[in-house]
């Protein structure tokens, strides 16, 4: 079996050596593809790969025609929007992601993001403090946990939405559900977006939900760039100039935002939420472990496509 680990945004060496650790003991040959720069190459490389760990990187049906040998692609990572998962189940293909592994690393860059917005981007002008103010957390997930966790230490009022987990399970954490995620935004000051991008979501974060943001409240986003409804946004802040908005996913639009929200808006270069050591090596291992019990025991714990 031929294991290949497919990433134009390589993993760092110590994640690379601890894939390989899993792969070679199973039995198995590793392959690596790292930073490549053409389509041609990752469709060549995957010919003969049974399994295949990737990152941000797109697997759509064309890779899958290619990829004949093809069990299992695993995406070292919780979001999977870059793999066509109808496609894939077409193609007889296992899709996974591995939920958890960078749940930390997000949860503390979208409080290094707050931080930074409140003190008004470290001007030197005087700004405010997180303590005592309303969190809301927008999908009560694996980083929504880790967010509320950090956000207790703070001593922050903390609220979530999120249509799919029990109220139950967040008040045992002791966190305030509510019923809408309109409720959400008219009680908090900050609200934290940790929803994926589908159908549902995409372009939901609009004009009218943000609008009901008491003043001066802040948004911010370590979620998907395509759950914000840029144009919707873009005129809210220039509706409400006590709007801020700040994300690890550069806007489409970031130029319009850098210019009309000046002192209000601040974007990462690119998306850095599982950017550390850390969640790089707690992903790789992962997605390898999964690819050895896929394999081995045909387990699918973690299959997020359908058979």
């Amino acid at each position: 079996m031929k294991v290949l680990i497919a990433t134009e945004k390589p993993f760092a060496k110590i994640a690379v050596d601890g894939i390989r650790k899993e792969i070679e003991a199973a039995g198995y040959e590793l392959a690596l593809l790292e930073k490549y720069t053409d389509k041609a190459q990752l469709l060549d490389a995957v010919k003969d790969a049974n399994a295949i760990i990737i990152r941000s990187d797109i697997i759509d049906n064309e890779v899958l025609d290619a990829a004949k040998e093809l069990k299992i692609v695993v995406r070292a990572g919780a979001g999977y929007d870059n793999v066509d998962l109808e496609a894939a189940t077409a193609h007889g293909v296992c899709v996974m992601n591995t939920p958890g592994q960078n749940s930390n690393a997000v949860a503390e860059l979208a409080f290094g993001l707050m931080i930074m917005a409140v003190r008004n981007f470290y001007d030197g002008k005087s700004g405010t403090e997180l303590m005592g103010k309303k969190l809301g957390i927008h999908a009560y997930g694996n980083v929504g946990r880790n967010v509320a966790r950090i956000a207790k230490g703070i001593g922050m009022e903390i609220y979530a939405y999120d249509a799919y987990c029990p109220k139950e399970a967040m008040e045992a954490d002791g966190i305030i559900p509510v019923n809408t995620a309109e409720e959400l935004y008219e009680k908090c000051n900050v609200v934290s977006l940790h929803i994926p991008a589908t159908a549902e979501t995409k372009n939901s974060i609009n004009y009218e939900l943000v609008n009901r943001m008491p003043k001066n409240g802040l948004l911010v986003n370590t979620a998907r760039k395509e759950v914000i409804n840029e144009a919707d946004l873009l005129r809210l802040m220039h509706d409400r100039p006590d709007l801020k908005y700040v994300t690890d996913i550069m806007p489409v639009h970031h130029a319009e935002f850098a210019e009309q929200c000046p002192g209000r808006y601040f974007s990462t270069p690119k998306k850095m939420g599982a950017q550390t050591a850390e969640a790089n090596i707690n992903a790789g291992i992962a997605a390898a472990k999964q690819i050895v019990g896929f394999l081995k025991d045909g387990c699918e714990r973690f299959r997020v496509n359908k058979k």
